[in-house]
């Protein structure tokens, strides 16, 4: 039942998201023709209006909108001729969802490690390394370690091949540039977690019934400490997976980012609220998932009905 709810206000803040991003489009002046109206005759104007549906009241392009999102359909691109919003999303997420997976685990498996061996050896050379490597991590942005990556990898050492995204190996450089920011995230996350689990009652218990620290770490002490990492997860799931447009643009990776940005320079209404839309549905059921994630990490922490 409560599942049932926390979906129903995940339908209610999606319908949200397309009314609020339907008005902002409507209340900026002009229109995606504005630019071409002097190369195109009136009567073109007004054919491509009414093939968009422009030429109607601004409340029947709205219903006409919710009927479409209903089914599913994001309709034409304007700019994009014989392209559907749908298809331009399905083939950028392949290469966006790539560089978000690859990122997601190079930042989880490089946060763990930093924060867990930080918090072991606390306020000791390896902590203050990780600290030092954290603080990089968020003080540099993605668009900044994008280029020192091109740069010292890319053409000096010639390690991984740069722009375009011919194959797999194209994708290691920007899910690096991508996973520094939230590597250096969990990683504080995770010391400063682990920190206080490690004195908690429970831990000093295990050490006493002389239980191996390894296995105390392994079995106790981080599934302990990754609540507060769930948490972050979920909404940088959806923010990396559905596409970062200034990394996808220095590696000249044909992303959802990609189209969300052109989008906006051509006043392309579909496409802006086709990318808006399937961004939000993704960040509110990764939002969704990280509550049933929190039932099953801890079984103390129980949904509002059953307890």
């Amino acid at each position: 039942m409560v599942v049932l709810q926390k979906a129903l206000r995940l339908v209610i803040t999606l319908w949200l998201i397309v009314t609020i991003t339907f008005i902002i489009m409507h209340a900026i002046p002009g229109d995606p023709f504005s630019n071409d109206s002097k190369a195109i005759s009136e009567e073109q104007l007004n054919n491509m209006k009414a093939r968009y549906h422009l030429d109607q009241p601004v409340l029947e392009q709205y219903f006409i909108y919710l009927k479409n999102i209903a089914v599913f359909d994001l309709g034409p691109s304007i700019r994009n001729d014989n392209q559907d919003v749908n298809d331009m999303i399905a083939a950028g997420f392949y290469p966006s969802a790539l560089l978000g997976v690859q990122s997601i685990i190079i930042a989880l498996i490089g946060g763990i490690f930093l924060g867990t061996i930080a918090a072991i050896y606390k306020h000791r050379t390896v902590d203050f390394i990780a600290l030092i490597l954290a603080i990089l991590g968020i003080s540099v942005p993605s668009f900044i370690m994008a280029p020192l990556l091109i740069k010292y990898f890319g053409v000096e050492l010639q390690w991984f091949p740069i722009a375009n995204f011919d194959s797999w190996q194209h994708s290691i450089l920007p899910s690096i540039a991508l996973a520094t920011g939230p590597l250096a995230i969990i990683t504080r996350y995770v010391r400063s977690n682990m920190i206080e689990v490690l004195n908690s009652n429970y831990i000093r218990t295990a050490k006493a019934k002389g239980l191996p620290y390894t296995y105390i770490i392994r079995t106790h002490a981080i599934k302990n400490t990754l609540l507060p990492v769930v948490t972050f997860l979920g909404p940088l799931f959806a923010s990396v997976v559905t596409g970062t447009f200034v990394i996808e643009k220095v590696f000249a990776i044909p992303g959802i980012g990609k189209y969300f940005v052109e989008s906006i320079f051509n006043r392309d209404y579909p496409v802006i609220m086709g990318t808006t839309i399937f961004y939000s549905f993704v960040l509110l059921i990764m939002i969704f998932l990280v509550d049933i994630c929190y039932r099953l990490i801890d079984p103390r922490i129980k949904l509002r009905k059953e307890q």
